[in-house]
């Protein structure tokens, strides 16, 4: 465990991230999934609601940025018209059942229930996000999703005794934050097809006559 006090760097690494990703929004070189952005807001500073009930003081920090951030991103991208990622009917889908989830959450007063309504309505959210990052991950910067990882790992660092409403949704964070980042900043999607390309480009230029005797 280390002190506190890190939980001011791991938020202040956070923030950086994502101010990156809201000036590459305004500029219109990222293009923002609006409901996942918006969605994103709302889950995470519920989240630090609740962690901040059950008693998590200043390690709810991290959590409110989490939510505070993607809130302006999300308004960030009315700026530019070209920053906003088309939005298709499955990311509606996703997004009303992620609705429906953060309703359960803010109905019940039962905080396991809450936190894992709160994962599931974020996760739904993300999932538009996270498709477009495998097929197009230039429309994404990936500094936002590793200054979250950062926040939000520094921020487990500090917690000496793990409960479920303090931990389940930074864990969940860090988590989501660390497959955003590989698979933006490693473009895993586009090089998993560069790579089928050359197989089948292996494979059909191979002579159909190989291995016949003659």
């Amino acid at each position: 465990m280390i002190n506190e006090n890190w939980i001011y760097v791991g938020t202040a690494i956070g923030a950086a991230g994502a101010v990156v990703y809201l000036r590459d929004t305004l500029r219109g070189t990222t293009q923002p999934n609006r409901v996942t952005w918006l969605l994103w807001a709302v889950a995470p500073l519920l989240a630090a609601a609740v962690a901040l009930n059950g008693g998590a003081g200043l390690r709810a920090l991290p959590t409110f940025m989490v939510g505070f951030m993607p809130l302006l991103i999300f308004i960030a991208s009315f700026h530019n018209d070209a920053a906003v990622w088309k939005v298709r009917r499955m990311d509606y889908a996703c997004g009303a059942v992620s609705v429906i989830g953060t309703v359960v959450w803010l109905v019940t007063r039962n905080g396991v229930l809450a936190i894992s309504a709160a994962i599931a309505a974020d996760f739904l959210a993300g999932v538009p996000t996270l498709m477009k990052s495998w097929t197009h991950p230039q429309t994404e910067t990936v500094h936002s999703y590793i200054g979250a990882l950062i926040s939000m790992v520094v921020l487990l660092l500090t917690v000496d005794h793990w409960t479920f409403d303090v931990v389940a949704f930074p864990l969940f964070v860090a988590c989501t934050a660390a497959v955003q980042s590989a698979i933006v900043g490693l473009e895993l999607g586009p090089r998993l097809r560069r790579a089928r390309h050359r197989d089948a480009a292996v494979v059909g230029s191979s002579s159909p006559t190989d291995g016949v005797t003659r």
